[in-house]
């Protein structure tokens, strides 16, 4: 393949490092390999309008697309305004005739009311120019157009990016072929002297080379050769340097180099384009052999050794890695059964086996498994018209919903967010795509119009604009929206075979491998917009008796399963950069899929087996088998990205036509061209900075440790003095740890410092409360811990305990069920009074010392989930799962005020969502936490203040807490991430991966349930974990306090 592109960026590089900048922008023109946006941009903003239009023609002419006829037209209307402004209305007349007329038999109605504004004494007077401004004003707002009109322009897209080269490129080749000339000279001189770059350098012989000592003695010192080490680069000055290293004769030079084709052509792809070979064509044994001893120059990052081999009973079909989690391997099996693994420990951690609806069907398989983007969710497509939706609970998955989605085989499964709205998409053999909402499993949309059964999806997302690639078995490919309109654009498959499409880790290049019906396979790169191949990877089999599976590896690499084998190719190169064979064992066409990171490779092999290829990177995943608490620095995930929704121009990513002019409506989507200049852009939005904690502290842990065996933590506090953390297991066992006064914790206060100790009385007691009988009346474990942290009431679900914590002792019981208690509280101005939330709704106030109920409150219609007592005002706050949210009188217990939690939209509660509240510090607000949203209420009015909602997440809350000085606000997610809120504005302002709190092993499926915040310190904060675990959390010694930085910095 020719270098000329190359070497003419090069070029352009040099005239810039040399200031050449009229010689770099006439080579631009000349051949059209990039657009200086910059240079352009200059032009237009001194308003040198002949110039800039001149630049641009080199690209593009008027007549192009409906990109280029809007950039003139844009270009040229300003210029007849600013005539106009200067009262030259000769000039504006000459420029309306002239250079205007070629728009006029588009839209005569817009040059009929051009002309009209040469009678005004001011345009501005014109209704759509009333707000045009000043010229500099107009230049700039012209220029915002502008852009977005040129990066939508298929002619100039990828030409507007300069690559990515080292510094003085050129002359460091030059350079380096200077050295290995020298190297290769008869008679190297210890101290060379280069005269010229037009010749090859040669050392004179024994018989000159005293001349050239002399010579070079006669010069003065500055133009000596001297230097043995590397050239620095630099061939302005007249020094040369020589390196004395080996150097093979296969180094590129400058040589090799040459400018094939007319370079004046623009639109020449001709160095791009990629046609079948016409000549002798290398074998596939001369590929491997080849390939296969350039093993060893795989760098270091790719992922080539066999570290672990799963057996997993059971053909695997298909894999997908977790986005989080770098060791948690999703698998789908022949056999119709879905599994996890994590490869670290290559054991099994989940199991779903096939249902007893689909055992009716011999042969089921299952033939996509996917992970949801945060992957709190995975999808599985059956080869009989079924697809599931699994989503975590805890520390297990449970199945969402099951559709029966198309009539035959489901090929693939995909997730997207279109419209704020998180969807499944799903194609089969029927030839239909279906769109299903992820929440609720209720169809969205069904697209038409393949001819044959859909093979695979691809969604994506551009500039905001989201869309989606399907495949045919036929090698059809259609472009979609989400929405009723049918398909954008269509074209052909190479060799029109079966395959899948697949985004690089960046999202910005797009590749397909897949398999005809004659066995021939291909693996190309795309021109997403204009739907044509740019580059062809060689190397494939001719003959392949499966469809060969692809994967993309970060920005660099290809991979793909072919002839027992691992083939690998750089990005940039269509010849194969090495083969692997994971030490042999590989099935003909394996299936292989790499780590969002690209550390781990998982390749499908003989006798049922999966192997693990990892990096040094990957290696040290799978070898970490400890984890200390103590040093544990605080992980952040970029979850929170600044969005923004501008419609003035469609997205290029909409589709651009191969000739059959079905994306027409695209381009029509840009309207009329309007005298008022520039569309406003759509507003912004913008989420607030999140600092990350390796930025600016480290976070410390400690794994609270426990001889008892529990389940799930329900509920936890921190005792009122702040030396102690109670919890209640899902199982009803209390535990209780207590730290204890050292010379590491003078104080005796909670701290990370020092590990508790789990307090257990002589007697060796327990508090353990009594469970139902019967599932099906298991409630939400619930407790209360009175002022002098001395008594306990708790239940779970049988009857309500009042519980001595010094020694553990059960004092009495009440309460028998049903209804159950649901939600407790004591009373603080008095111990011997409590609130308890009813099962069915109801508030009882409750004299616990003489036994009998004070008043009975009624103003829910479900279950009561959280109390909270102001004795400020004199008020009791409750809420339940019907979302109201009620407000007491604490004294009469009557009915004061209601409201009710407003669901974010897009999001269903489940019958199971519980809502809780808790009082600020002063009282005169209180946290609500719902699922699916944050809120912050006045307690008096009950009008809701702030609210932070999960519109942005696919993961909901688990729990959340205020800070015991009200200012931060604690958040526990569902897939594992911690949110550190600000609770002036309900800011996020942290947010902790669970790497940080957790071992690599329990990260992967342990996750926090409930948040308790220190008493008296605003910046610790405790979790209760899945696996009946508790971690406490505060910053490092050394900040003292989660540092928030500014929002603006």
């Amino acid at each position: 393949m020719s270098l000329s592109k190359d070497l003419i960026f090069l070029m352009l590089q040099f005239c810039d490092e040399e200031n050449l900048k009229k010689t770099a922008h006439t080579l631009e023109q000349e051949t059209g390999y990039f657009f200086d946006l910059k240079y352009f941009e200059e032009l237009v903003l001194n308003g040198n309008w002949e110039e800039a239009e001149k630049y641009l023609s080199s690209f593009t002419v008027v007549e192009d697309n409906k990109y280029s006829t809007k950039i003139y037209f844009e270009i040229r209307k300003q210029k007849f305004l600013e005539a106009l402004d200067k009262h030259e209305f000769s000039t504006a007349l000459d420029i309306l005739l002239k250079d205007l007329k070629v728009f006029a038999q588009s839209n005569k109605e817009l040059y009929k009311e051009m002309a009209q504004l040469l009678a005004l004494d001011d345009f501005r007077e014109n209704d759509s120019l009333a707000f045009y401004g000043d010229t500099l004003s107009a230049r700039k707002r012209l220029l915002d157009e502008l852009r977005a009109v040129i990066e939508a322009n298929p002619l100039l897209q990828g030409r507007t990016r300069f690559p990515q080269i080292n510094k003085s490129r050129l002359r460091r080749l030059i350079n380096q072929s200077l050295n290995w000339q020298h190297i290769h000279c008869t008679h190297p001189h210890p101290q060379p002297h280069i005269d010229t770059l037009f010749t090859d350098h040669k050392c004179p012989g024994p018989d000159n080379m005293q001349d050239q000592l002399n010579k070079e003695s006669s010069m003065p010192p500055t133009a000596l050769a001297v230097s043995a080490s590397p050239v620095s680069g630099d061939l302005t000055s007249n020094q040369s340097s020589v390196i004395m290293s080996p150097i093979t004769p296969s180094t590129v030079n400058l040589g090799n180099l040459s400018h094939q084709g007319d370079s004046k052509n623009c639109n020449d792809t001709s160095n791009m384009e990629l046609t079948e070979p016409t000549d002798e064509v290398e074998s596939s044994s001369d590929i491997l052999t080849r390939c296969q001893a350039s093993e060893n120059e795989l760098p270091a990052e790719f992922p080539r050794t066999v570290e672990r081999t799963l057996s997993i009973g059971c053909s695997p079909t298909t894999m997908d890695f977790h986005p989080v989690h770098e060791a948690l391997l999703l698998v789908g099996k022949s056999s119709g059964d879905v599994e996890i693994w994590d490869v670290a420990s290559a054991e099994k951690l989940f199991k779903r086996e096939v249902t007893e609806k689909m055992e009716k069907n011999q042969g089921v398989s299952v033939n996509r498994v996917v992970w949801s983007p945060d992957g709190s969710l995975f999808g599985v497509a059956y080869s009989e018209h079924l697809i599931h939706l699994y989503t975590k609970n805890g520390n297990h998955f449970e199945k969402q919903w099951e559709i029966n989605a198309h009539v035959g085989c489901v090929n693939d499964i995909a997730f997207s967010k279109p419209h704020d709205k998180f969807v499944v998409i799903s194609c089969g053999d029927d030839k239909l795509i279906q769109v299903w909402d992820a929440a609720t499993g209720a169809k969205q949309y069904t697209f038409e119009g393949h001819g044959a059964p859909v093979y695979s999806i691809c969604p994506h997302t551009k500039e905001f604009i989201h869309f989606l690639f399907s495949v045919s078995i036929s090698g059809e490919i259609k472009a979609w929206l989400f929405d009723n309109n049918g398909p954008r654009v269509t074209y052909d498959a190479p060799g029109f075979c079966c395959m899948r499409m697949a985004y690089s880790a960046e999202s910005e290049r797009l590749f397909s491998c897949g398999t005809n019906k004659n066995g021939e396979s291909y693996i190309v790169e795309w021109n997403e917009r204009e739907g044509h191949i740019i580059r062809k990877y060689h190397g494939l089999s001719k003959c392949s008796s499966a469809i060969v599976q692809f994967d993309t590896c970060t920005d660099q690499f290809l991979a793909a399963g072919d002839e027992h084998l691992i083939k690998i190719w750089d990005m940039d190169n269509d010849e194969i950069l090495a083969v692997l064979d994971a030490d042999g064992g590989l099935l003909a066409s394996p299936h292989i899929r790499f780590s969002k990171s690209g550390n781990l490779l998982a390749v499908s092999a003989d006798d049922n087996q999966i192997k693990i290829l990892a990096n040094d990177h990957g290696r040290q995943l799978l070898q970490k088998s400890a984890f200390v608490f103590d040093d544990s620095s605080g992980c952040l995930t970029e979850s929170f990205r600044k969005l923004s929704v501008d419609t003035t121009i469609p997205s290029p990513a909409q589709g651009v036509p191969r000739g059959n002019g079905t994306t027409e409506e695209i381009l029509d989507a840009m309207g009329d061209f309007k005298l008022n200049g520039p569309a406003e852009s759509a507003a912004k939005m913008e989420m607030p900075n999140i600092s990350k904690i390796v930025e600016v502290s480290r976070c410390q842990s400690v794994l609270l440790a426990s001889e008892v065996k529990t389940n799930l933590i329900r509920r936890l506090v921190y005792t009122h003095a702040g030396n102690a953390i109670l919890a209640l297991a899902e199982d009803g066992t209390h535990l209780l740890w207590r730290w204890l006064k050292s010379d590491h914790n003078s104080s005796g206060e909670a701290t990370t410092k020092c590990a508790p100790q789990l307090w257990q009385p002589k007697s060796g007691l327990l508090m353990i409360n009594d469970l139902p009988d019967k599932s099906e009346d298991v409630v939400t474990p619930c407790f209360s811990l009175s002022k002098n942290d001395s008594y306990l009431i708790s239940a779970s679900g049988r009857m309500v305990n009042l519980y001595n914590v010094l020694v553990f002792k059960k004092m009495r019981n009440v309460m028998p069920p049903p209804p159950a208690a649901t939600c407790l509280l004591f009373y603080p101005p008095d111990n011997n009074i409590l609130a308890i939330g009813m099962d069915d709704s109801t508030i009882l106030v409750y004299h616990i010392r003489a036994d009998e109920i004070i008043s009975k409150l009624q103003g829910h219609s479900k279950r009561i989930s959280g109390l909270a007592f102001s004795t400020n005002l004199n008020v009791l706050v409750s809420c339940g799962v019907d979302t109201q949210i009620v407000l007491w009188d604490s004294i009469t217990w009557e009915k004061k005020k209601s409201t009710v939690l407003q669901i974010s939209v897009g999001w269903l509660a489940s019958d199971l969502s519980e809502t809780n509240i808790e009082l600020d510090k002063d009282q005169k607000h209180f946290l609500a936490v719902h699922e699916t949203q944050l809120a912050i209420y006045e307690t008096t009015t009950l009008r809701r203040v702030k609210q932070w909602t999960i519109a942005n997440f696919c993961t909901r809350i688990s729990h959340a807490t205020y800070s015991c000085d009200s200012q931060l606000v604690y958040a526990a997610m569902r897939d594992g991430i911690l949110l550190i809120l600000g609770a002036s504005d309900l800011a996020p302002r942290f947010e902790i991966d669970p790497s940080a709190y957790l071992p690599p092993r329990l990260s992967c499926y342990v996750d926090p349930v409930v948040v308790a915040a220190h008493p008296q310190k605003p910046y610790q904060f405790a979790l209760g974990l899945s696996n009946g675990g508790v971690v406490v959390i505060e910053p490092d010694e050394s900040q003292g306090k989660w540092t928030i930085k500014n929002p603006g910095c």
